[in-house]
């Protein structure tokens, strides 16, 4: 019996040949393959597959066995669980004031640092004061006393302040880009940076100081998203905008204290750091106290 002529499922005229070696098939005429459907359809035996291949347009792939019906896959939705980011955004956006933006970091736990932290390390200050410094994560002292920069560097914070009439109790800010400590002092992962983003920037926009004072290398590139080093950016008259601001802040970038204590001889720059602040808040009419 010629192959095809058994079962609907070999409903294929072979036609073998030899050619360059190869075995090649061509398809049933049309006289053939209704002289097989007949002699089938007389066996008994069930059409549908048959008549399938027979019926199918020229030019496209025939049916050579019928399909089970493809599983419902149902289409995934984007996640929507709150990121630490979104979450953290959420609660920023709703704090109308400092103060209401203190609890709001108090109560956010969207970043692992607050699980190993003593304490949470917001600001210290005069809230709405014409100065807002920010620094990098606290330390042992910060974290221990929920404050920033009271250790070492940041008594050498205060003196330096001093002389250019500006203090904690009258006219200036002092908050962190990290609000709780990390670990061994290591420098905080891009995902807490991030976690903590939302509140610094939502500070500025409260805050609205004539001057931002950004000390070190995380607090500059977390804050102008830039990836200049210290040493170019230090020493220029900066601006920060972001969208919702009424305006541009004037900003500008000094050494961190901690570098300062470990290089003692850069002093001089954060002196010519100093005496550009307290010219540009000359011209900003910012009241301070007289110089110590």
């Amino acid at each position: 019996m010629r192959p095809g002529a058994s079962c609907p499922r070999c409903f294929v005229v072979w036609r073998e040949s030899l050619h360059d070696g190869a075995v090649t098939t061509a398809a049933p005429s049309d006289q053939a393959a209704r002289a097989l459907l007949a002699f089938w359809r007389s066996a008994g035996v069930d059409m549908d597959e048959a008549e399938a291949v027979f019926t199918a347009p020229r030019g496209q792939p025939a049916p050579t066995a019928r399909e089970a019906p493809k599983p419902h896959v149902p289409r995934l939705r984007p996640k929507t669980a709150d990121s630490p980011v979104s979450a953290a955004q959420a609660l920023a956006a709703a704090a109308g004031t400092v103060a209401e933006l203190r609890k709001a970091v108090e109560g956010f736990n969207g970043c692992a640092l607050k699980a190993t932290a003593r304490n949470t390390v917001f600001a210290d200050g005069v809230e709405g004061a014409p100065v807002l410094i920010i620094g990098e994560a606290p330390g042992k002292d910060e974290d221990e006393q929920g404050k920033p920069f009271v250790g070492r560097s940041g008594q050498l914070l205060d003196r330096m302040l001093g002389f250019v009439g500006l203090n904690r109790s009258t006219n200036i800010l002092i908050s962190n880009t990290i609000y709780w400590r990390p670990p061994g002092n290591r420098d905080p992962t891009p995902g807490e940076i991030l976690a903590c983003l939302p509140f610094v920037e939502r500070l500025i926009a409260l805050s609205q100081p004539k001057l931002l004072i950004l000390t070190g290398k995380a607090a500059a590139h977390t804050v102008l998203k830039r990836e200049d080093g210290v040493m170019k950016l230090r020493g220029r008259r900066l601006s920060y905008t972001r969208e919702g601001l009424a305006a541009p802040v004037n900003a500008m970038v000094m050494l961190h204290p901690a570098y300062l204590l470990r290089q003692p001889q850069q002093k001089r720059l954060a002196w010519a750091d100093l005496l550009l602040a307290d010219t540009w808040l000359n011209e900003l009419g910012a009241a301070r106290e007289p110089h110590s």
